[in-house]
């Protein structure tokens, strides 16, 4: 039985919830959770003020319901279990999360999965700005787990990545994977300005766009790369509808960026 927590209250302040997390949560009581501190705004008040508590945390699964688009922080720093959120969720969404599972019903705000280590978070609908990236400021972004997102996703998606997995089923903004250092970002929709712009290595896939590619990206010929139909396999697995031919078909490939050294790969679906 999962923990579960109806959010109740309507207010234009936003509720950062920073430690709900199943392996804090998973041996304590529902009135203990009650009287977990949580910030509505710059107010410390008790989690119960804003949320009706039933169920139990034990088996490590905590289920959020409501409109959480002014909740923020769900799943930050969590190291395993499972979190489940029933309608839309707020921003920094998985921040920092090292293990376990978040999975989202509807949209989620800006910095989704920003610096994450480990585990795995699905958005169903769309993400904001920033998913998977890092904080101004910091070194790297994300370096390890995985972000599928069913939607469309804002710009700097993947900036500064080091390592990890980001999928996005539709279109994203602009500057994606800006200043990247490794991984791997696939996108099955449109493209904005200037993807890849600084990337140190990793890959970005385009499975559906065809942007005006940067001039410091040098063409390398056309590739089928099989360690990319066993992602894309792995991705299907995942959630992610592909479009098309995606999975056996020819791709565009191009390295750079030379100015930081030139040894990422950009691959544009060709088919």
């Amino acid at each position: 039985m999962a923990l579960r927590l109806k959010y109740q209250v309507q207010t234009s302040v936003p509720l950062e919830v920073p430690g709900v997390v199943p392996d804090a949560v998973c041996e304590k009581s529902p009135s203990e959770i009650e009287r977990i501190p949580v910030f509505h705004g710059n107010r410390q008040l008790p989690l119960g003020e804003f949320f009706a508590v039933s169920g139990s945390a034990a088996d490590r699964r905590i289920d959020f319901e409501g409109d959480l688009s002014g909740v923020h922080w769900i799943g930050a720093q969590m190291a395993g279990g499972e979190i489940r959120v029933e309608g839309p969720a707020g921003r920094h969404l998985g921040s920092e999360m090292s293990g376990g599972r978040i999975h989202v019903t509807g949209d989620a705000g800006d910095w989704t999965g920003a610096e994450m280590r480990g585990g795995f978070i699905r958005v169903d609908g769309r993400a904001g700005d920033l998913v998977g990236s890092a904080y101004r400021g910091s070194a790297r972004g994300m370096t390890g787990g995985a972000i599928v997102v069913a939607g469309d996703a804002g710009d700097e998606v993947a900036h500064s990545m080091r390592r990890g997995i980001i999928a996005i089923g539709g279109s994203l903004g602009d500057a994606a994977a800006v200043s990247m250092i490794a991984g791997s970002l696939f996108v099955c929709g449109g493209c904005g300005v200037r993807p890849a712009a600084g990337m140190r290595r990793g890959s970005v896939v385009l499975l559906g766009a065809d942007p005006r590619i940067l001039p410091t990206f040098k063409p390398a010929g056309h590739c089928r790369p099989l360690y990319l139909r066993i992602f894309l396999a792995h991705l299907v697995r995942l959630g992610l509808n592909l479009p098309g031919e995606a999975v056996d078909c020819d791709y565009r490939l191009y390295h750079g960026d030379l100015l930081s050294g030139g040894r990422g790969e950009l691959l544009i679906r060709a088919c």
